[in-house]
């Protein structure tokens, strides 16, 4: 078996741009109960934009934002509104991260950068993804602290709801760039092709997709790739394209290890999600015959249940958390199943149209 050339250890965090980083971490914090860590701003020295950490589970999440109009950040919110800027990845050298990468094509954006303050040594490069979104390595094997410029809050911050890692990203890119991204992640990211998905497996009467999911050698770290099919009318993937301005990162699948308590806590604070017919639950009992779990709770919460070879999984997807009909998350408790929902995509893709239909982008 040939070395693996870029070991990841797994997610470091993700990092989102966004318009408002104060309102954003309340956000996170009051909804998804993600917990304030620490804060980078003008009174930690940082002197072009605010920061927040936060984190619940093993899941880190970063929100930026600029205090100028005439900066790199405030123009990616001006083009695509708030999302994923950067996918931190954890590497054990980043130096060798970005020389194997490049020398296979990435470009790179940022050369290892060394940071040493009080905490030890923090180091990061970066590389060139789809659209504007970047990957980060990151090596904090000798660092004690959150982030350089990162002091720790006191803040209470609201109860966590159950989320333990994430599970997979998704980016959605143009029709026809599917294929060449994926090909990137081999060569240049030493990844494999763990499934494909075509418009006959993903589509309903008026749009389809295509999707390709991509997993490094360990297996930490898993992305699909999006990206719409020809179709009657505008497919989920050309909304989000419009609204966003580009490729980016499309939703974000986070582990639940009781995802009937998850989706409970996350109703009760108001975060709305997608639900498909109650006929949905009817046809999947059927199919998938009896796993173990109570029917009459996934249809009451709009969980959805997919089975294949190797076990089941549970999954549900909320709606776009911004005005633009962008980036949105997913709730995922796996049983086994190292599949995606293949047998939900069809309520899903249905329900998401209606969605697309208010919103008169059908």
């Amino acid at each position: 078996m040939a070395e693996d050339f870029l070991p990841i250890h797994g997610y470091d965090h993700l990092e989102f741009y966004v318009g408002n980083a104060r309102q954003a971490a309340h956000f996170y914090d009051k909804t998804f109960g993600f917990k304030p860590i620490a804060k980078a701003g003008l009174e930690t020295g940082c002197r072009d934009r605010a920061g927040y950490l936060m984190e619940q589970g093993n899941i880190r999440f970063i929100f930026t934002s600029a205090y100028g109009p005439d900066h790199e950040i405030a123009r990616h919110c001006a083009m695509h509104g708030d999302g994923v800027k950067s996918i931190g990845l954890n590497v054990p050298n980043v130096e060798r991260a970005l020389a194997e990468t490049k020398k296979r094509g990435a470009t790179v954006v940022q050369q290892a950068t060394e940071v040493k303050d009080a905490h030890g040594t923090f180091v990061t490069g970066t590389i060139k993804y789809a659209g504007d979104l970047v990957f980060r390595f990151v090596d904090r094997k000798n660092y004690r602290g959150t982030f350089p410029c990162f002091q720790p809050i006191s803040a209470h911050g609201s109860q966590p709801v159950g989320l333990a890692a994430i599970d997979h990203v998704v980016t959605n890119v143009y029709l026809g760039e599917m294929n060449y991204w994926a090909t990137w992640f081999e060569r240049v990211m030493g990844f494999s092709n763990l499934m494909n998905f075509t418009d006959k497996d993903i589509s309903t009467e008026y749009s389809a997709l295509m999707s390709k999911v991509m997993e490094n050698g360990g297996g930490k770290c898993k992305f699909p790739i999006n990206e719409p099919a020809e179709g009657k009318k505008k497919s989920q993937i050309e909304e989000y394209l419009e609204y966003y301005g580009g490729p980016g990162v499309q939703h974000i699948a986070m582990n639940s290890g009781n995802i009937y308590d998850t989706v409970t806590k996350l109703r009760q604070r108001d975060i709305d999600f997608l639900r498909v017919p109650d006929s949905y639950y009817d046809y999947m009992r059927e199919r998938v015959g009896d796993v173990g779990e109570d029917w009459r709770k996934l249809q009451e919460l709009g969980i959805l249940l997919d089975k294949d070879d190797d076990g089941y999984l549970l999954q549900i997807f909320t709606q776009p958390v911004q005005d633009r009909p962008t980036l949105f998350f997913e709730v995922i408790e796996r049983h086994g199943s190292r599949g995606f929902g293949l047998g939900n995509f069809k309520a899903l893709f249905v329900s998401i149209e209606k969605e697309q239909a208010l919103r008169g982008n059908l």
